[in-house]
């Protein structure tokens, strides 16, 4: 019987599976979407429940043609620092997830740092305090439901980013891969290990938490996933963005990922835990030792797409086509909503449109939106030195018009994978190392056949004006909101 890995790639925005032959060749691929909810300002949610039933479709669209019994094992990716609390004995969500967009962890943050622990959190995690990231968001939780932390402390909740709540909930086992913890801020990066004084410091008892294992550890075997057979192991677990660099085979030095999605990761593997102007330090994966990278986290790239398709009452796709053959002459659009992300990190930051006039119209705003993406990542480029290569991935970088213009803002060669699942198949990479289907060195020739370049084509004239008009803006956005406050 044929050899099969299924990959489940849990995202924001949907739950995707692809089934991948000995060959690494995506056979067949199925998807369900997933909605989000906004119950207040600065708050975003998706119902627990829901984003289960959407893998569970995406599974069983993606193997409806295929005998579950050919599949040898199951890799997941999934998205990072949202949240989630679920009992501990039945496995039933006590709440909807966080959402890695929620801010509502903000008051707290400000607290730790009027206390100055900021840059001592920073230090051990390798993250700046920010809401984004899941110990906030993991309090906030236990503040509502658990607020004098008995049931935590007493082992009867669960607390985990996604990856841990779908492992619980489908193979038993309370384990969280160690790259995905690396984004809660309760992550030591130097012992690979819960921090018991950051546990203090934000308020989360080590005993609503699973255990920590490699990216390729000991998660389990499946049940209840129909129709995969129960006893399938579990070979391979991996945050999106980090599965995605995996896909590029991003060991290799001087390769700087860019997932354009919801929001944007920029990511290149580092050699050590030192930190890098801007940049958060991050565990990229581990296969017997921790592989560090730098990544930058982006708040708003595809968000700002699908925002302005919202407020001009079109579509994303037209929003697109409209930027692919407009001018946006001086209009600026800095999409700091909720604050601005690296390499600024700058949460007071407010949104900024500059530059317009009454001919400004719906083309000249869809391609200021779309040169927001760019320059959010050029921003970010600038901080990383010997850069030689952007690999790009995620649903924007469909896009000819924002790849052709990376590559001229950046005046860097940018390579487009031609793999949409990306995240799913460098989980299902992982996985197929382990089983020995394929070798790094394969991977690595698979990564170059399966790419589209876009070399840059402006001046240093024309890029300096743009970074320019771009940065005066940034800073507006800055102080306006210091201004606010």
């Amino acid at each position: 019987m044929t050899t099969h890995i299924l990959a489940v790639d849990q995202g924001t925005s949907s739950s995707k599976a692809v089934l991948l032959d000995a060959a690494g060749q995506v056979i067949a691929r199925a998807s369900a979407s997933l909605a989000q909810s906004h119950p207040g300002p600065g708050l975003v949610e998706q119902d627990a429940l829901a984003l289960l039933d959407s893998v569970r479709t995406a599974v069983a669209g993606c193997l409806a043609d295929v005998d579950p019994r050919s599949v040898a094992g199951v890799a997941l990716s999934t998205q990072r620092e949202s949240a989630v609390l679920w009992d501990a004995r039945t496995g039933t969500p006590l709440a909807p997830v966080v959402s890695w967009q929620d801010r509502r962890g903000g008051s707290r943050a400000a607290r730790i740092e009027r206390d100055g622990m900021g840059e001592e959190v920073r230090r051990r995690t390798g993250l700046p305090l920010d809401p984004m990231f899941s110990a906030l968001k993991m309090a906030a939780l236990l503040d509502e439901h658990d607020p004098r932390r008995v049931r935590g402390r007493a082992g009867q909740l669960r607390l985990g980013t996604v990856e841990a709540f779908l492992l619980d909930t489908f193979t038993g086992t309370p384990v969280t891969e160690i790259g995905n913890a690396s984004r809660t801020q309760l992550l030591d990066l130097g012992t690979g290990g819960w921090d018991e004084e950051l546990l203090e410091l934000f308020d989360v008892p080590r005993a609503a938490l699973g255990e920590v294992v490699a990216s390729d550890g000991a998660f389990g075997e499946i049940r209840g996933l129909a129709p995969l057979p129960d006893g399938t192991p579990v070979l391979a677990v991996l945050g999106d963005s980090h599965a995605a660099l995996f896909a590029h085979a991003g060991w290799r030095q001087g390769t700087v990922k860019a997932t354009y999605g919801t929001g944007s990761s920029i990511m290149t593997v580092a050699g050590s835990a030192e930190p890098a102007n801007g940049m958060c330090t991050t565990i990229a994966w581990s296969m017997g030792q921790a592989t560090f990278a730098h990544e930058a986290n982006i708040r708003s790239t595809g968000r700002t797409v699908t925002w302005l398709a919202d407020l001009l009452k079109t579509s994303p796709e037209q929003i697109l086509a409209r930027a692919a053959d407009a001018d946006a002459g001086d209009v600026t659009l800095v999409p700091a909503f909720g604050g601005i992300g690296a390499p600024w990190w700058d949460a007071g930051a407010v949104p900024v449109l500059a530059g317009f006039d009454l001919s400004t119209g719906p083309e000249q705003l869809a391609r200021a939106a779309l040169e927001s993406v760019a320059h959010q990542v050029d921003d970010v480029l600038t901080q990383l030195p010997g850069v030689r290569r952007i690999v790009a991935d995620g649903g924007l970088s469909r896009s000819d018009t924002l790849m052709q213009l990376q590559a001229d803002l950046s005046g860097i060669e940018v390579a487009r994978t031609l793999d949409h699942e990306l995240s799913a198949v460098g989980a299902a990479r992982m996985a197929g190392l382990r089983l020995g289907l394929w070798t790094t060195a394969e991977l690595e020739k698979h990564t170059a056949d399966a790419l589209h370049v876009c070399a840059p084509i402006w001046d240093e004239e024309r890029r300096r004006a743009a970074v320019t008009r771009w940065r005066r803006c940034v800073e507006a956005a800055r102080s306006l909101g210091t201004r606010g406050k």
